[in-house]
């Protein structure tokens, strides 16, 4: 199997860190041993459960477990909260201020091989695309703008509460208010991605009704 088979290109990785970046669909031994070859940074998703004496072998290493929360309409746990709202349309730039470096749970800042300011750059573009598709809600506390929540479609993909909010005990009606958003435009279930470490989300995420299904781990491999 010749490269690049077996690889798919995430071409918004590569413009962030400057070069290229892929993720191993086909993690066969034939495959593996090929990217000693060339140069790039490499991802791949595996069970938990499997054998991962192959990757250890060809130079993966360990960077994140994500889980996937999901409910159903009639399991959502609301907390109501007369000072909480939804700002449907928030400013762009307040959006940014609030999300820039607010994902240090995320595996590209776990990895040693990569430039942590770089992985907050990865997130300032993912956000700043949510919010040129209209794919974010500004959770508003007595109308000021104390989180975040990005979406497409049923998928919750990134969310953050401001630093002057953190620690009040809030976050819980702020995502409630978003997830009854959310199943209000006709979704039957939400579910999300998060890391098993962010251990705050995952309760908050319980807390909320949310359960649990489809661990995986995410492995890395930088060849220079």
């Amino acid at each position: 199997m010749s490269f690049p088979d077996g690889l798919l290109a995430t071409p918004w990785d590569q413009t962030v860190f400057g070069f290229p970046t892929w993720e191993v669909v086909s993690p066969e031994e034939e495959v593996l041993v090929g990217l000693s070859a060339h140069p790039g940074h490499y991802t791949i998703k595996v069970d938990p459960l499997a054998s991962t004496e192959m990757l250890h072998r060809h130079g993966f290493y360990y960077c994140d477990t994500l889980i996937e929360p999901f409910a159903a309409r009639e399991r959502l746990v609301m907390f109501a909260h007369d000072q909480v709202g939804v700002d449907f349309a928030p400013d762009k730039g307040a959006v940014l201020k609030l999300s820039h470096g607010a994902f240090h749970h995320g595996r590209f800042h776990r990895d040693f091989n990569l430039d942590p300011l770089l992985a907050d750059l990865r997130y300032d573009q993912w956000v700043a695309q949510l919010c040129d598709e209209g794919n974010v809600f500004g959770l508003t506390f007595a109308d000021d703008l104390a989180a975040f929540f990005g979406f497409r479609g049923n998928k919750i993909v990134l969310h953050a509460v401001a630093e002057h909010f953190q620690g009040k005990g809030l976050a819980k009606y702020l995502w409630s208010k978003a997830c009854a958003e959310l199943f209000g435009r006709g979704h039957g279930e939400l579910s999300s991605s998060v890391s098993a470490s962010n251990l705050a989300i995952v309760n908050l995420y319980a807390s909320l009704g949310f359960r649990f299904r489809r661990p995986i781990d995410l492995y890395h491999r930088m060849v220079r």
